[in-house]
């Protein structure tokens, strides 16, 4: 195909980018009908999906000093400083880095495209359910029922102890953490464990996380295979909708995939990158907003 193109110079270009634009419009017009006609929805997401809220997605360590120039100034990249360890050799540090993005979150209003997939996962009889890596709460401040989430890697909006001392997990929405953006530090009173004192950490999984507390995201995994199951018993059509999942660390791209191929299901992938998709399945290649948008307005029209 490429050696037609510089054969025949730009009327085959022109050819093959309205063939593009052709099938993509196809692509928007079957992703609306899956939307429209499935019983079940399942949302698969990963960073991608803030980004269009305002949220960084920390692609490479240039995207996460950008977020994080006092960072950037000790040469710490996001894989050296997502690391639990910080919380015992530099605690304020630690909390400056997850306290700044925990009030990041706190103050995100989700974008159109969280309500609008809201608005058609309430209308579905097999209900709907949401299975995201990210820890910012963006799914549940949009009005989704928490009981329908799964988040495996942890939220940011829980504590655990940093010891760990026991098993306990607590909510922390009535914690406020203040940052010092001159010198990148958490104010004292830092988090604090409720049992035994120490510092207090996010319940979020970290790189290299031996004290990691599963025991919410697990509950949350036994009631996303329970919903899968009744789906599956009740034989009803399930359309899985992808945003903003990457390959780097591709827990939500295989989840889809694996439901894909496990309940004959239709895929919807929305990645303005990587958006290659399985045969016979759908991409978007948009940002989440604009993706949505583009699907809704396409069942507008058929």
């Amino acid at each position: 195909m490429t050696q037609t193109c510089v054969r025949t110079g730009r009327c085959s270009i022109s050819l093959l980018l309205g063939r593009n634009i052709i099938a993509h419009r196809e692509d928007l017009k079957r992703a609306a009908q899956a939307l429209q006609t499935t019983d079940a929805l399942l949302i698969t997401a990963g960073a991608g999906v803030g980004v269009d809220s305002g949220l960084p997605d920390f692609r490479g360590d240039t995207g996460f000093w950008k977020a994080y120039p006092p960072i950037a100034k000790l040469g710490i990249s996001f894989y050296e400083m997502a690391n639990p360890e910080w919380f015992h050799r530099n605690p304020k540090l630690a909390w400056a880095f997850y306290g700044h993005r925990l009030n990041l979150y706190r103050n995100t209003v989700p974008h159109d495209g969280f309500f609008g997939l809201l608005d058609i996962a309430r209308r579905k009889k097999g209900g709907y359910f949401v299975f995201t890596s990210n820890v910012d709460g963006q799914f549940q401040k949009a009005g989704f029922d928490s009981d329908n989430i799964e988040e495996c890697h942890g939220s940011i909006h829980y504590f655990q102890c940093s010891q760990p001392c026991g098993d306990d997990i607590w909510d922390a929405s009535q914690i406020s953490v203040v940052v010092d953006e001159t010198v990148f530090e958490a104010k004292d009173p830092l988090p604090s464990c409720t049992n035994c004192g120490l510092v207090a950490r996010p319940n979020v999984l970290m790189f290299g996380d031996w004290f990691w507390n599963p025991r919410r995201t697990e509950a949350q995994g036994l009631r996303f295979s329970r919903w899968l199951q009744s789906v599956r018993g009740d034989n009803l059509r399930l359309t899985i909708v992808e945003i903003g999942a990457g390959r780097s660390i591709p827990t939500v791209r295989s989840t889809s995939e694996y439901v894909t191929r496990l309940h004959d299901a239709t895929l919807i992938r929305i990645n303005p990158r990587d958006c290659e998709v399985p045969p016979g399945q759908l991409s978007v290649p948009m940002g989440a907003a604009e993706g949505i948008k583009s699907i809704l307005e396409s069942g507008e029209t058929t």
